[in-house]
């Protein structure tokens, strides 16, 4: 044994070697070799009268993204991706702010545990209990129709585009069940980001005369900016491929997730569903280097 740890404590760079080879020949060989697979079925052709796909190069799946049935599909899918991450930002920053200047440290436990409960439970589960709650006779509309407000709920569901007969079967419950399951991935990298910014420089700011809103614009946001970027990748990435909430709640049409699911589980069209399934990675790093520019990855 003393000679193997004299062996390890001279020989780092061999050591540090055989501790990296397994994790990166998992990821260049099942990650990046299956992804590279995917890749290299969207350009295959799929034979439609035999329902069979043809190791043969073919443009036709990129194009057909296109069609305008398609387009729709990917324009419906960005929307409620921005919105869902949008409305996670409204909601999740003021809590992470709160969690990280001025909870206590029982009270931060609190919260952390309430952050992270709904992650603890079956995104099946929560799906389908939110399918209950936004009903007609549900939950929700048992505290609207409590507080007086049904003349705005109904207002709101008449909207073109975002509303519906019911909050079940509109755009806004589906928004409102994403935003309800990917928050606490909001949550938690902002909190973590905001926890590094001392309090004192916020509370500088104001004795040098700027205003609350000149302290968050030119203080803290700039350098809680990374952990908005960490969290929005999450929340963007994960409802752009999300294909179970919009079968279950919201007006029909499909997503780029369900439209996967039904090429590939339904038609048998791989080569279409692994084109679809591009287009999530190519607005993800459009979106990451767009957050590059504006700074995301700097060092403060």
């Amino acid at each position: 044994m003393r000679i193997l740890s004299d062996f390890i404590y001279r020989e780092r760079t061999l050591t540090l070697l055989l501790m990296l080879t397994p994790p990166l020949l998992w990821f260049g060989g099942v990650y990046l070799g299956s992804l590279f697979h995917l890749l290299i079925q969207s350009v295959w052709m799929f034979d439609d009268m035999g329902m069979s796909v043809v190791a043969e190069f073919t443009a036709a799946n990129f194009l057909n993204l296109l069609a305008p049935a398609n387009l729709d599909i990917m324009a419906r899918t960005l929307a409620m991706a921005c919105a869902v991450t949008l409305g996670c930002i409204l909601l999740g920053f003021p809590m992470a702010y709160y969690m990280a200047h001025f909870a206590g440290s029982a009270e931060k436990g609190f919260f952390y545990v309430a952050v992270m409960l709904p992650m603890w439970a079956s995104y099946i589960v929560k799906a389908y209990a939110w399918t209950v709650l936004l009903a007609k006779d549900g939950v929700v509309y048992w505290v609207v129709n409590a507080m007086g407000l049904q003349g705005a709920l109904q207002m709101a569901l008449a909207l073109p585009a975002v509303g519906g007969d019911t909050l079940a079967t509109s755009n806004i419950g589906r928004f409102l069940v994403f935003t309800y399951i990917w928050l606490p991935f909001m949550v938690l990298p902002i909190q973590a980001a905001i926890e590094r910014v001392p309090l004192s420089l916020l509370q500088a700011s104001g004795d040098l005369g700027a205003r609350p809103l000149q302290t968050f614009h030119r203080v803290l946001w700039p350098l809680a900016f990374p952990g908005v970027v960490a969290g929005s990748t999450f929340t963007f990435s994960l409802t752009l491929g999300d294909y179970i909430i919009p079968q279950l709640i919201g007006p029909s049409g499909l997503y780029i997730g369900s439209m996967v699911y039904t090429l590939q589980g339904t038609l048998g069209n791989i080569p279409m569903a692994a084109a679809f399934t591009c287009v999530p990675m190519v607005l993800i790093t459009l979106y990451l280097s767009l957050a590059r520019k504006l700074g995301a990855f700097h060092g403060h």
